[in-house]
């Protein structure tokens, strides 16, 4: 008999250590979850502003420099030669003659230019 109430006495407490275990292990492993914060609404995006145009018959290398892209101090140079030796530009499509200067780096400052 006392065998048996022995083995019953550990298999409740092996029990309840075991299930005990699985019940902290369980809560301890996932906390509560918190609800998720809503996100702000995306602000209202600020209109780009537009470029101002560079004048290229009165701009100084270093302000082509600045204004245009694709456009370093070696070929802003070169744009202020041209118009030194040929007189001011007519059209903005009078830049493709300078050296250096080619279709994709006119495209891409087409907006930025003026005469």
């Amino acid at each position: 008999m006392k065998k048996n109430l022995l083995s019953v006495f550990s298999l409740i407490l092996f029990a309840s250590l075991t299930f005990g275990g699985f019940a902290q292990a369980a809560t301890a492993a996932q906390p509560a979850a918190k609800p998720p914060a809503e996100a702000p609404a995306p602000a209202a995006k600020a209109p780009v502003s537009q470029v101002e145009a560079v004048n290229i018959n009165t701009a100084s290398a270093e302000e082509l420099q600045k204004s245009l892209k694709g456009i370093g101090k070696v070929k802003a140079q070169a744009i202020v030669e041209y118009r030194t030796s040929n007189g001011p530009f007519t059209t903005v499509d009078q830049l493709l003659e300078v050296k250096g200067i080619g279709k994709g780096t006119l495209d891409k400052n087409r907006d930025r230019i003026s005469l």
